[in-house]
This record gives C-alpha cells, structure tokens and sequence, in this order.
C-alpha cells in the first residue's frame, strides 16, 4: 500500500522529469496535474479509441470531447493521437502522456482510499494543551472516554500557563488548547465551552461573610467589593487569564487591591484562603473539582450583578480540524 510519503517523492520526481516529458508541460501546479479530470479524458479516448464511445463513457457530448482534446493538444504543443480511419491511436507522446496519467490517477486513488480509511478508522494524532490545573481533573475524566471511542488516535498532552498556550498554537506545539478568554491574537479561533461563574472566596469565619445579599441573578450571594478594599488578597500570577478578568473587575469597581501573595497554584490559593491567610477568586468550576475545605464561603461578584468568564476550545485559524479533534471537544462540553 503506497503511503503519502511515496505519493510526494513519486509526484516529485514526475516534476524533475516533466522537462523531458514535453507533454506534461503547460499542466502542471507544483508538480502536480490542476485536473485529474483531463487525464481521465485523454484515458478514455486512448480506452475506446472513438471519441463518440468515450464521450459516452464520460458522460459529455462528442463535442465537448473533441474541443478538449484540441486544446489540450494545442496547450501542450504535440499531437496526442492520430486518426487511422474512425480510430484514435496514440502518438508517441500520447503513449507517455497516457502512462504517467494512469500512474497519476492510480495514485490519487489509492490516496484517497487511504484517506478514507483513516477517517474509518480513526487513525492519527492529536495534541492538546491545558492549564495545569484543568488537566489536573479534566483529563482523567474526558481521555477514557475518547480512547474508547478513537482507540488508534495517538495523543500528545501538554501542560502549562494559561498564558502560553495561545503561542503553542500559534507555533503548531499544540492542535487544541483549552483556556478562559479572552484571545490575543487574530489568528486563533476558538468555540465556547462553557460560561463559568468568577467567584470571590473568604474564610467561612470571616466578618464580612454576613455582608453577602441576595440578587435574582445569582446563584451565590453577591458582594460589592468596596467592603473588602482594605482585605489582603491572594492572586494569581499576571498572565493567567482568571487574573486578568480579576483586574478589569477591580478597575471596573475604581479599587486598589492589597496583595499579599501571587501564586499559579490555584488549589493552594484555596487552602490558604480557607485558613485565613486572605482573601481570593477562583472558578466555580475550579472550585467544584478542587472539593474546597467546608469552611470557604463563596460570593458573587461583579459591578451590578455576577462576573462569568468564558471558558473554549482554540485552535489556529484556517488549519484543518479533524473529526476526532472535534469530537473531543463534544466530550470535553459534555464533561462540562
């Protein structure tokens, strides 16, 4: 079975030959014919040698037939048959022309073939990036789920800032990358996963726990921040994109935050919050799979109502998505 490695180098070497192959100049795009449908036609005469039977084959009229063969022998500069009473018989150029495009199309049939097989099959590769801490409990839970259903799909998983993982992407490390908005750049698309409720946390026993009031449109009591402009916070590190919803949220709200400790460890950010040690934010989703200690109290946030930040799966804009690639985003949705 020929594999697309061999479809190149085969493709390749009819390029460095088409000079002495004069047929095959004038239709060529890099070496490769712009349309199969031509070496089909020509095929089909040589095939049938009658145009009227060929154009049959073919499925066009006989005129149509005949017109493409004149200007195809009169782009290429050689005389592709000649006529010997009703028949059509090859030219010596004919002959090479008719032997490369049957090598040709049989080629991209056992291209496609292949092709077809691996989107069966399931066949290739995939890399996917995550923030630490997503990985820490996504991962677990989404992988079995596409292993069983895409057993010959081979993954690649990669671990880092959130901040970094737009530039895999952008560097082709990554196919997928999984974090909260916003984009950077223009050239990344991504698909909404999930709209995830920014909490803020304080330590059960703290005073201004009671401060919280109740809103229609939160699932959690809201506090003004202005309450808490005198409190020690523990934040994330700048780049991560949580931190950065937690900045436009404090210059939304006109205060200066004290901080007392940045950190990338968000489930240590937690414990730390839980023992009094300041005050901080994280995610609803974060939270629930973190399984926080029972003496968190959780408040909505925001300058009316609660903040949400999204959560999406990016990939470079205009690459080639394939199936499986977004058939774990479904998974990863449904996890969600």
């Amino acid at each position: 079975m020929i594999n697309l490695t061999d479809y190149k180098e085969i493709l390749h070497e009819l390029q460095k030959r088409k000079h002495d192959l004069k047929i095959m100049s004038g239709k060529f795009w890099g070496g490769i014919f712009m349309d199969f449908k031509d070496l089909s036609y020509v095929l089909a005469i040589a095939r049938y040698q009658n145009i009227t039977k060929a154009a049959n084959s073919l499925y066009v009229t006989q005129p149509t037939l005949t017109k493409f063969l004149q200007n195809l022998e009169s782009e290429l500069g050689q005389k592709l048959f000649r006529k010997l009473g009703h028949r059509f018989v090859l030219t010596y150029a004919g002959e090479h022309y008719v032997e490369k495009a049957s090598e040709i199309l049989n080629l991209k049939k056992e291209l496609d073939q292949e092709m077809n097989d691996i989107v069966k099959n399931n066949y290739g590769s995939l890399k996917i990036a995550f923030p630490t801490m997503r990985g820490t409990y996504m991962l677990p839970c989404t992988l079995p789920i596409f292993n069983s259903l895409y057993p010959n799909v081979r993954l690649e998983i990669l671990e880092s800032h959130s901040y970094l993982l737009e530039d895999m992407l952008l560097n082709a490390e990554a196919d997928l990358a999984f974090f909260n908005l916003p984009v950077k750049s223009p050239d990344v698309d991504y698909e909404i996963i999930s709209h995830e409720e920014l909490l803020l946390i304080l330590p059960h026993h703290h005073p201004l726990a009671e401060m919280g009031v109740q809103k229609p449109d939160c699932k959690y009591p809201w506090m003004d921040l202005k309450y808490l402009k005198d409190e020690p916070f523990l934040f994330q590190t700048p780049g991560q994109r949580t931190q950065q919803t937690v900045d436009q949220l404090f210059k939304a709200t006109g205060i200066t935050p004290i901080i007392k400790l940045q950190t990338s460890n968000i489930a240590a950010k937690v414990q730390l919050v839980a023992k009094g040690y300041g005050c901080g934010f994280v995610t609803e989703t974060h939270l629930k799979h973190i399984q926080p200690p029972p003496d968190i109290a959780c408040f909505s946030v925001g300058p009316e109502t609660c903040t949400t930040v999204d959560f999406v799966a990016a990939y470079r804009r205009g690459s080639y998505l394939p199936y499986h690639a977004q058939e774990y985003i479904k998974i990863v949705k449904d996890f969600t």
